[in-house]
């Protein structure tokens, strides 16, 4: 009779430049969004923890910002974010795209990579995009500069590969007993998510109007469980009055859209009904002030 395989449990960081997709792929593996994503770089500021159970196999999962040369306050926390994820880990996931050959920020990261003793994974994404015919000759020029514990191509939107991804994770990971219950998503409390989700629907819809000034804080998260209801309010923060005036809009068109949209995604999440109610003040030079950084959740 053969012996039942060991348990598998360990921590896999996700990294790469920023914009590459490492939060699609969050919430692909996961099957459901707890890490916001946009086409903006730098949409992630904070590590987010995705816990994913496998048959056999506990995966915890770490995305984080893009690695970049940062600066400023809140620049270099993100990127500190990033660098703290390379080290204490069993796996390192490195992610690039399929639509460019290697550049100097995928340098950066490799540079990065190469101080640290874990196992890399070289992820390319984003192969629905192009050509088959042309992953070998990027294959080919990404293995010259690192030596990659394995090389596997992906579509992080549609899941093309994830399988297999899995799979090879598993196989490398340390034996040892599941570190979270079967039944957790993540170790961050819904209010920090539902930030992020604001805060998502504010790039989405601002475009490049304003900068990446601007937090969220939940300032009320009231469950009613009797009328089947979340009530929350929060507060967005940003540095300029200019900016303020953006994100209300016209008679305040532009806030309640955002609101509206966030809302339907704080819903999906909740799996309840939500009533959202957002509020702007401004808070000069926040990025580089050491209090409100540590308040917005960034030292």
């Amino acid at each position: 009779m053969t012996a039942p395989s060991p348990f598998r449990s360990g921590f896999v960081s996700i990294v790469g430049r920023p914009n590459v997709g490492k939060s699609t792929l969050l919430n692909q593996l996961l099957g459901q969004k707890i890490a916001i994503a946009t086409d903006k770089p730098q949409t992630t500021r904070n590590r987010i923890l995705g816990i994913h159970n496998v048959p056999g196999a506990q995966i915890l999962f770490l995305d984080t910002p893009g690695i970049h040369k940062g600066e400023g306050r809140l620049n270099k926390f993100m990127v500190n974010q990033a660098l703290s994820a390379c080290s204490g880990v069993d796996l390192i996931l490195f992610l690039v795209e399929a639509t460019a050959p290697p550049g100097p920020g995928d340098a950066f990261v490799m540079d990065v990579l190469r101080r640290s003793e874990t196992p890399v994974f070289l992820v390319i994404n984003k192969i629905d995009l192009v050509p088959r015919e042309q992953l070998l000759p990027l294959i080919d020029t990404f293995s010259r500069q690192f030596n990659f514990a394995e090389i596997i191509p992906i579509s992080a939107q549609s899941g093309d590969g994830s399988d297999r991804l899995v799979d090879s994770i598993r196989a490398r990971l340390p034996e040892g007993n599941p570190y979270y219950p079967e039944d957790m998503i993540t170790d961050l409390p819904e209010r920090f998510i539902v930030a992020e989700m604001v805060r998502e629907q504010l790039l989405r819809q601002t475009r490049d109007e304003i900068p990446y000034g601007v937090a969220v804080e939940v300032e009320t998260f009231e469950e009613k469980p009797e009328k089947n209801l979340v009530v929350i309010q929060a507060v967005i923060h940003v540095v300029r009055e200019t900016h303020k005036g953006i994100i209300v809009g016209h008679q305040g068109q532009r806030l309640r859209a955002i609101g509206q949209s966030a809302r339907l995604e704080i819903e999906k999440l909740l799996g309840t009904r939500v009533y959202l109610e957002l509020f702007v003040h401004v808070e000069k030079n926040w990025t580089e002030n050491v209090h409100q950084l540590r308040r917005f959740g960034y030292e």
